[in-house]
């Protein structure tokens, strides 16, 4: 009888987690290494925030039927949780009442992984030498050994900087005390932070306009709280969203709310504004766009930089990997998830096979997987981990099986009104979370495609 394969997860977020609960369903043996003091710790960062996608979008099956027999009661399936209450009722009863308890290393941060006995550049025999995970768990540098290895440690330590050019700006590391990355909790354990501060605010996507949300609700409640919203483009209307188009509801809601304290003055706007230095200011911060005589400049107290996240590749230096110059993501899943080609259109169900890389039994997967893009779901990281399961088993049928259902979408990116028509939208009926108009499918049927139709 063969040995159970074993098989190393990165992260102990939820795709990290259902992970391990497929491995497991088909006899194999996951170790799972998590870099935070306990599981979900990227998410504990933001567990303050309502997530857009209802309970029935955020369990994994194989997690589920793991749960079953310890009699844990499934959520409302129409229920929208916050990242608090995903750790709660989920996450924690997951890592901490089934099996996979015993499988679980915290404080395990990955440092390094190679093959044993060969270096990048040795080929002959690699396939079957089997991989060492190095990691730090505070008493010293440990390592382990796998037969294959899962790396789904997210990016959310990894923000993306303020200059518009994908570099910091000048001066932003000097002035890091008052610059905040993500979704700081402006209304909880950060209030006092922002609290009658001017706050500048970075980014037209999701994190940034929640975050625009609850400084306007702040400033509601202390009066001399500027918000400021600065914007790198010039059509803020792009930020809105497909408001009552959108088939994530709780995701056009926030859209539709942003708009209106946008139109009502709450948040004032800087359009056009790609930050290029940041400076001192008699004690508070200057954030310049451009220089010399023709530069534009904003004081603030707080910046909030809402850019985005990027990959941390550092471990991984050793494996022969291969990713898409641009997005950074496995080479076959680009063309997919390319926001410049797709950001209003549909992200295609793939698995194993988009997701495998020329170092046989390595696979990214979750969020790290869609390298720089944002466009990424999390039941279609969980439909990734049940794929790349049953490939490490060797079940390859199941393992190119389709076995995801996403909800469509109707969120134009380049319109705010919600009857917009095709010439400002892509094809549909569109399935994630930056996708179009549902009056596209007429110019799609037409054979008109990419964002405009045109």
């Amino acid at each position: 009888m063969s040995k159970a394969k074993r098989v190393a997860v990165i992260g102990a977020g939820p795709v990290g987690l259902a992970a391990a609960a497929h491995l497991l369903e088909r006899g194999m043996v996951p170790v799972v290494l998590e870099a935070g003091p306990d599981i979900g710790h990227a998410l504990r960062q933001w567990q303050h925030v309502q997530l857009f996608s209802p309970w029935e979008y955020n369990v994994d099956e194989a997690a589920r039927r793991l749960l079953a027999p310890t009699g844990w009661n499934s959520p409302e399936p129409d229920v929208y949780p916050t990242g608090s209450e995903l750790l709660e009722r989920y996450l924690q009863p997951l890592a901490s009442k089934t099996a996979l308890a015993s499988y679980i290393h915290t404080s395990s941060r990955v440092t390094d992984i190679s093959r044993v006995g060969f270096d990048k550049l040795k080929t002959k025999g690699r396939e079957a030498a089997p991989f060492e995970i190095r990691y730090q768990n505070g008493q010293g540098p440990k390592s382990i050994l796998a037969d294959a290895i899962i790396d789904a440690s997210g990016t959310w330590f990894s923000p993306n900087p303020a200059g518009a050019n994908g570099l910091s700006a000048i001066g932003e590391k000097e002035h890091a005390r008052n610059i905040a990355y993500g979704m700081p909790d402006v209304l909880g354990k950060e209030r006092s932070r922002y609290a009658g501060k001017s706050v500048a605010v970075l980014g037209s996507g999701h994190s940034a306009i929640g975050t625009l949300i609850d400084l306007a609700s702040l400033k509601r409640e202390v009066p001399n709280t500027e918000v400021i919203w600065l914007l790198r483009g010039s059509n803020p209307a792009k930020a809105f969203g497909g408001g009552v188009n959108d088939k994530l509801v709780a995701r056009g809601e926030l859209g539709t709310a942003f708009a209106a304290l946008v139109s009502a003055g709450a948040i004032r706007t800087e359009i056009e504004f790609p930050v290029s230095h940041v400076s001192s200011d008699g004690g508070r911060l200057r954030l310049s766009a451009g220089s010399g005589c023709c530069g534009k400049n904003v004081i603030v107290d707080e910046l909030v930089v809402a850019t985005g996240f990027r990959t941390n590749l550092d471990f991984v230096r050793e494996l022969r990997i291969q990713l898409d110059s641009a997005i950074e993501c496995p080479i076959a899943l680009a063309p997919l998830i390319d926001p410049n080609e797709h950001s209003c259109g549909t992200v295609r169900p793939h698995g194993a096979r988009e997701l495998a890389q020329n170092e046989p039994g390595f696979y990214f997967a979750g969020i790290k997987s869609y390298g720089r893009a944002p466009t990424f779901l999390m039941l279609t990281g969980y439909e990734q981990v049940r794929s790349i399961a049953a490939d490490i088993a060797g079940d390859h049928e199941a393992a190119q099986r389709v076995e995801l259902v996403l909800p469509e979408t109707g969120v134009c990116s380049r319109v705010s009104a919600p009857n917009a028509t095709a010439d400002g939208c892509c094809g549909g009926p569109a399935v994630d979370a930056s996708a179009c108009c549902a009056d596209d499918a007429v110019a799609k049927s037409e054979g008109k495609a990419g964002c405009g139709c045109g």
